[in-house]
């Protein structure tokens, strides 16, 4: 088992106008997420989320707590979603023991001790992306089937835009203190996502780009309105988004992203496609 821990710093938008490529990168791009037997969780300041991918091949991987929370276990202080992006596999969570299919989701709440993660087969490993923000209650642990998120149809062929929102992680399904998480699929001929594009300057996202077939792509936008800025991404990366920044993306094929947030749930600041520089 291997545990790799990062931390990224919150970013103000004055800096974001001056940076190259690199530092585009280098500030919101995650470029990995999932190794053999790893453990990798990336703190960020932004709502004080923590995103993370866990791949169980040869073991079973506990989640052990960042050393920057300096806390006794992973949630003590925290929630946390979990979606199975790869095989079949399971969380132990306290004395209860969840089987996650593909695209299967789990909440755990507040205080739940001694998880881990496991694959129902190596050959063929569960991958275990997961968010985790602050939490100030505990409410119950509950596991969402693919066939339990709630479809949502948005946008239409002609505009590029066809996709399907499969909500999770929301207030209709589970309760939570601020965390929220889905998966958006976009349909074949289509490539944008969130465009026309928003701003909801009280919370913070984080995407996580997958189905990406091999020699594709997905350009991630992001920025102010008026300034806005480009990150290349590839199958099973995720970028970070600020309270204060647009967040679309267009691929060179169609693509599915797992979106998570917290913060305030206000409503969005609609942003005029026209409007974008």
């Amino acid at each position: 088992m291997k545990t790799i821990q990062q931390i990224r710093y919150n970013t103000s938008p004055r800096d974001a106008r001056q940076y190259n490529t690199v530092a585009l990168r280098d500030n919101y791009l995650i470029e990995k997420l999932f190794g053999n037997d790893e453990s990798i969780l990336i703190y960020t300041y932004y709502d004080r989320m923590i995103i993370g991918g866990l791949m169980p091949v040869n073991e079973e991987l506990p989640l052990i707590p960042m050393d920057i929370e300096k806390a006794g276990s992973f949630l003590q202080r925290r929630e946390m979603g979990i979606i199975n992006v790869g095989s079949g596999g399971k969380v132990k969570a306290g004395n209860a023991v969840y089987s996650l299919d593909h695209l299967d989701a789990l909440y755990l709440g507040l205080g739940t001790n001694d998880i881990a993660f496991s694959s129902d087969d190596p050959s063929n490993p569960a991958k275990f992306y997961i968010n985790s923000c602050l939490a100030h209650a505990c409410f119950p642990s509950k596991k969402i089937s693919s066939s339990e998120a709630r479809q949502v149809p948005v946008g239409s062929a002609g505009t590029a835009n066809d996709r399907v929102l499969h909500q999770y992680i929301v207030p209709a399904l589970v309760e939570t203190c601020q965390l929220m998480m889905g998966v958006t699929k976009v349909k074949p001929g289509s490539v944008w996502n969130t465009m026309p594009c928003h701003l909801h300057t009280l919370r913070m996202e984080a995407y996580f780009y997958f189905d990406i077939p091999e020699g594709h792509a997905v350009c991630h936008f992001m920025g102010e309105p008026s300034e806005t800025r480009h990150i290349w991404m590839h199958n099973n990366q995720a970028v970070l988004s600020p309270s204060w920044s647009i967040h679309s993306a267009a691929g060179t094929s169609n693509y599915s992203f797992i979106w998570g947030m917290a913060g305030s749930d206000s409503p969005v600041d609609p942003v005029q496609t026209t409007d974008l520089r």
